[in-house]
């Protein structure tokens, strides 16, 4: 079932209808448009045909499980925004969640309210600042915020939305060391009560994804990370 998109059409994959209606009842109030699916292989035939702007997948999914859609998506080069929601309170799940190219996630029970605001966040993130912001360079690495972009040695270079917005926070002051807590709040938008794993494990991501241009994130032990050339 798809509503008219007015800021945007959101893919919700769950197989538990009452969640699935309410978050498409308040991501509806917002102004969004929701097309909602309930098991995995219509969730991620869907996300190939409608194109979303973000996908809130659900894990335990019956047939094919998030996770399996991101990593389908990824695979694709499709690096649409998406949000796990689950039940599973696990670190691991959380963590192979993020490892598989999801942004973000949020664990059920949950606050509709919440999960609206985490999707407009992340959104904003995806589009970029308003002013375009000037591109940045350190050693072989450019990030192009108005353009979303980012090369190594000229070549173009594939992140996620959360991924793009750690590298380029950490370009902004080249040799100023971040804690977890400062990266979280100032990439994610959350209390460091959100858990600062999250950080880890995308600065690990975005280190594999820079290949040999990695060493120009360091990390500092004890502390957090630093972009320097």
């Amino acid at each position: 079932m798809t509503d008219a998109p007015a800021k945007g059409l959101i893919l919700v994959v769950e197989d538990e209808r009452p969640i699935a209606d309410l978050v498409r009842l308040y991501l509806s109030r917002d102004g969004f448009g929701v097309h909602v699916e309930h098991d995995g292989a219509a969730g991620l035939a869907a996300a190939r045909r409608l194109r979303p702007v973000a996908c809130i997948l659900d894990i335990a999914l019956p047939g094919l499980e998030g996770t399996d859609i991101v990593r389908r998506l990824r695979a694709d080069g499709d690096w649409t925004p998406v949000i796990f929601l689950t039940a599973r309170d696990d670190e691991v799940d959380r963590i192979l969640g993020l490892e598989l190219g999801g942004d973000d996630y949020v664990t059920k029970p949950f606050s509709p309210r919440e999960l609206v605001a985490r999707v407009k966040t992340l959104l904003r993130r995806a589009a970029g600042p308003p002013d375009g912001g000037r591109p940045t360079t350190l050693g072989p690495v450019t990030l192009d915020p108005g353009r979303r972009e980012v090369t190594v040695h000229g070549a173009p270079l594939s992140l996620t939305p959360t991924e793009f917005d750690l590298l380029g926070h950490l370009l902004k002051r080249p040799g100023r060391v971040f804690t977890r807590e400062e990266l979280l709040a100032g990439v994610w938008g959350y209390a460091p009560a959100a858990g600062t794993r999250t950080v880890d494990v995308h600065v690990a991501q975005v280190r594999a994804k820079l290949g040999d241009a990695a060493p120009l994130i360091r990390t500092v032990r004890g502390v957090g990370y630093t972009a320097d050339a």
